[in-house]
C-alpha cells in the first residue's frame, strides 16, 4: 500500500491536493506538480515589468570592459526571472517548430511510461539490481535516443544555447544600470 501512496501513476495520486495531469503522469518520483507550481510562482512574482526590461531608451554601449562586467552582473541579478521565461520560451519555440522533436519527446514519454507499468507488475531487474526511477528514466533516453539522434536534438540543444546566450547576453551587456545601482559600483581608480 505505502508503495502505491508514493507511485506517480496510481489513482490514489489523483486524491493527493495539488497533483494534476501533469504532476502524476510526466514527473519524477521527488518532483511534484506543486514543487514546480511553487518555483513558477516565485519566478513571476519577482519578474520585472517587460515594459521596463525592452525599455530601449535605457540602452547604451558601455564605456567600458569594466563597465560592461558590471553591467553583465547586475542586470543578471536583477532581471534573472526575466532571463528564466526567455530560456523557457526558446526552449518552447525550438520544440513546437520541430515536428521531429516533438515524436522524439513522445517516445521518451511513452517508453518512460511503459517501463513504469513494467514495473509496477513486477519488479524489475537488471544485472541483479532493482531498476530505480532514475535508471527507469535512463533506460527511457536510451531506447528513445536514436528518435532524439533523427530529429536533430543536439543541434536543437546548441541553437537554444546559443539564442539564449546571444539575447539575455546582448540584453545584460547594453541595459544600462539603475541610478541607484550605479551609486553601489562606483569605485575609485587605482
Amino acid at each position: 500500500m505505502d508503495g502505491k501512496a508514493s507511485d506517480p501513476f496510481s489513482s490514489e495520486a489523483e486524491q493527493l491536493p495539488g497533483t494534476g495531469v501533469m504532476g502524476r503522469l510526466w514527473l519524477p518520483k521527488g518532483l511534484s506538480g506543486s514543487v514546480i507550481k511553487d518555483w513558477v510562482d516565485r519566478r513571476r512574482k519577482s519578474i520585472r515589468p517587460w515594459a521596463s526590461f525592452v525599455d530601449q531608451r535605457k540602452f547604451s554601449k558601455p564605456r567600458n570592459f569594466g563597465e560592461l562586467c558590471q553591467r553583465v552582473v547586475r542586470n543578471l541579478n536583477t532581471y534573472h526571472s526575466n532571463y528564466t521565461f526567455i530560456f523557457l520560451g526558446l526552449i518552447l519555440y525550438c520544440i513546437i517548430s520541430s515536428p521531429m522533436l516533438l515524436i522524439a519527446l513522445g517516445v521518451f514519454a511513452g517508453a518512460f511510461y511503459i517501463i513504469h507499468l513494467k514495473t509496477l507488475e513486477k519488479k524489475l531487474v537488471v544485472f541483479g539490481r532493482e531498476l530505480t526511477q532514475g535508471h527507469q528514466l535512463g533506460l527511457a533516453g536510451g531506447v528513445s535516443f536514436p528518435v532524439f539522434w533523427l530529429a536533430g536534438a543536439g543541434s536543437a540543444v546548441f541553437w537554444v544555447l546559443g539564442a539564449t546566450l546571444a539575447v539575455i547576453g546582448s540584453h545584460a551587456a547594453f541595459r544600462e544600470l539603475e541610478s541607484s545601482d550605479v551609486d553601489e559600483l562606483l569605485m575609485e581608480p587605482v
